[in-house]
């Protein structure tokens, strides 16, 4: 095998875009590629180490010799470590051993931007490439229409390792086994997008994937890189978009990875203070470095341009944000101007979606952001963070800590439902109940359901229909959509025999309706980050923990009017007040014997009366099932 020949790949346009914090393409550059020089074949090899006073490629090529392979640094200043081998070819597996100016600390690293990774417990980089090719044309070329805001995204969360195992063979269901699977369950109970928590390769699996070294690299858990490129294109071909978990926010301390990777804080802030994530147990990237939010940068737009993604659902952004986020006083220092933000993340997560909508406008990035911090899903040049949506925390926890109420004591919170809507659309918020709330001892959705069996169910039912019918959009996780009776476990299948009984059976057909629902009636999506498209008919009839209210598109014909009972209690001839008169038709009914309901409160076309009630000159008289939902429309 040849020695190292110079070779770059990097023009002085490149380098000056790096060291400027620019550079958006780094993954063309940096890392290993195969290439033919003067006829020869091997690979061209490119790290960032400016604190190193040598570098070498290690690999099964050269029996991990480091004095076989050396790397040339280049002359600019850059850090840049880069060279060709001849005759190293895909397959090859490899790290880069490096030599610090830092105290003679030698490390052993995996590569940043490697494009496939060894099976865990190992932890090499491999020479990789693939010449997949595509068949989603169709879908790309549509997808503005299905991820714009005022379209419907309903979204089911997955988490690979645990969604469906082969129980036979004790394993994994593979990236080609999902496609198959995976793909015709989401499309057979009607979302609209699925998001995947992280799949860049991770060494722990208890991490659930967000302690991530592998940062351009699908993992190799489930299959080759071209596998996962498979899986998504099968997602595409069924009209089905897929959201990527991505995580800017932190990473660990493995040997491996990114912290100290150079004998030096290279990827991490120096001052622990900033650097040091003490929840996690991780680093956290120094978002005020050029180099670090190019790499950053580049990696979010790696899985839009290589692995077709539609969004980005950005993890722990409420972490990035706060200096003092899990800090006690005394453990952060603030900023210039003596405030808790940190200015150089803030400023980071503006341009990457900058970055993100410039070369794709038809994707969404999804903050997932916890505290009341302003305009997160506001555009950037009014000085938002540019996000598309964010996750509308207060609501989840408001709605859970309501349905775990006993019936009895519900009139006496009517306010926790009621909330939401005093802030519903200062953002765009997107309604979540996923992972986070259904491990540590919170219990199955279904689990926090107060109640005998058919209370228990009836209120889930209710719950998921005032969540589809509440402004935004929607994000189940695994399992939540068959009622999955016990907590989540990654290291175990979802309890997919539940469906052999009636009350599992019921909720599942009540998210495809749903999700049918949701789809089918603009009044629900059009204007769904818009107070335009929501109308509280009364909201103050605590006595009876009714809900009522009215969900509007651009077209009044479809407006649809919904009204929850929160108790067991049914509200039969129960009195609304409507803006016009007309004739109403039920157009859902929560309580219906195919959702493992009663059957027994279903409503005929009705015609409106003359007399005034809340507030209005119209009503009608409705009956509404004991914790049920019945949604209607004008009919013509």
């Amino acid at each position: 095998m040849g020695k190292v020949i110079v070779h770059s790949r990097f023009t002085e346009f490149d380098i000056n875009l790096f060291k400027l914090g620019k550079h958006y393409r780094l993954y063309e550059k940096f890392g290993s590629h195969i290439t033919t020089l003067e006829g020869v074949k091997g690979t061209y090899f490119a790290v960032w180490a400016p604190s190193a006073k040598q570098v070498s490629v290690v690999g099964d090529f050269n029996f991990w010799n480091e004095e076989e392979h050396p790397l040339n640094v280049r002359w600019d200043s850059s850090g840049i470590w880069e060279g060709f081998i001849p005759n190293v070819g895909k397959g090859s597996i490899y790290k880069y051993k490096i030599h610090s100016h830092n105290n003679g600390i030698v490390t052993e690293k995996a590569d940043p931007y490697a494009r496939r990774c060894e099976h865990n417990p190992s932890t090499g980089s491999i020479v990789w490439e693939d010449d997949y090719q595509w068949q989603d044309n169709t879908w790309l070329k549509k997808r503005a229409k299905h991820n714009a805001l005022d379209a419907p995204y309903s979204v089911y969360e997955v988490h690979l390792g645990s969604w469906k195992k082969h129980f036979e063979e004790g394993r994994f269901l593979s990236y080609v086994e999902m496609a198959d699977e995976l793909v015709s369950y989401v499309k057979a109970m009607n979302f609209t997008h699925v998001e995947l928590m992280p799949v860049m390769e991770f060494p722990y699996d208890p991490s659930w994937g967000y302690q991530v070294t592998g940062y351009f690299a699908p993992t190799s858990r489930f299959g080759y890189p071209e596998e996962f490129k498979l899986l998504v294109d099968k997602f595409h071909q069924n009209d089905i978009g897929i959201v990527l978990d991505w995580v800017p926010s932190h990473f660990p301390e493995d040997a491996h990875g990114l912290g100290f990777f150079d004998g030096s804080a290279l990827y991490e802030h120096p001052d622990k203070r900033k650097g040091y994530h003490q929840d996690w147990k991780s680093l956290i990237f120094n978002y005020g470095r050029n180099e670090v939010k190019s790499f950053l940068i580049s990696n979010a737009l790696f899985w839009l341009d290589q692995y077709h993604a539609d969004g980005l659902r950005v993890d722990a952004v409420a972490s990035m944000l706060f200096l003092d986020y899990s800090r006690e006083d005394g453990e952060w220092e603030p900023n210039m101007y003596g405030g808790n933000e940190n200015l150089e993340a803030m400023s980071f997560l503006r341009e990457m979606n900058e970055a993100v909508y410039a070369s794709y406008p038809d994707v969404q990035t999804i903050a997932e952001e916890s505290t009341a911090f302003p305009m997160v899903s506001k555009p950037t040049f009014i000085g938002g963070l540019g996000f598309g949506m964010k996750w509308m925390m207060g609501w989840m926890h408001d709605t859970l800590q309501y349905f775990a109420k006993d019936p009895i004591h519900r009139p006496y919170h009517q306010n926790d439902l009621t909330f939401s809507m005093t802030y519903a659309f200062t953002e765009n918020f997107m309604l979540p109940l996923s992972h986070d709330e259904v491990v540590y001892g919170k219990r199955s959705i279904l689990g926090r359901m107060p109640g005998d069996e058919w209370q228990r169910f009836a209120n889930l039912r209710v719950l998921y229909c005032y969540m589809f019918t509440h402004p935004g959009t929607n994000l189940l996780f695994q399992g939540a959509e068959f009622g999955q009776s016990e907590e989540w476990d990654f290291q175990n299948s979802l309890q997919w025999f539940l469906l052999d009984y009636s009350p599992h059976q019921g909720i599942q057909q009540l998210i495809k309706d749903l999700n049918t629902l949701y789809k089918n009636e603009p009044a629900l999506y059009e204007m769904q980050f818009s107070m335009e498209g929501f109308e509280w008919i009364d909201y103050g009839d605590s006595e009876n923990a009714v809900f009522t209210y009215m969900r509007k598109g651009h077209q009044d014909k479809d407006t649809i009017i919904v009204a929850c009972n929160m108790t067991p209690v049914p509200r039969e001839g129960y009195q609304i007040g409507l803006p016009k008169k007309g004739r109403l038709k039920e157009i859902f009914n929560s309580d219906l014997k195919p959702y493992f309901g009663s059957g027994q409160y279903k409503n005929k076309v009705k015609a409106t009366k003359a007399e005034p009630w809340n507030f209005r000159d119209h009503s009608i008289k409705i009956d509404i099932p004991p914790l049920g939902m019945v949604a209607f429309k004008y009919s013509k």
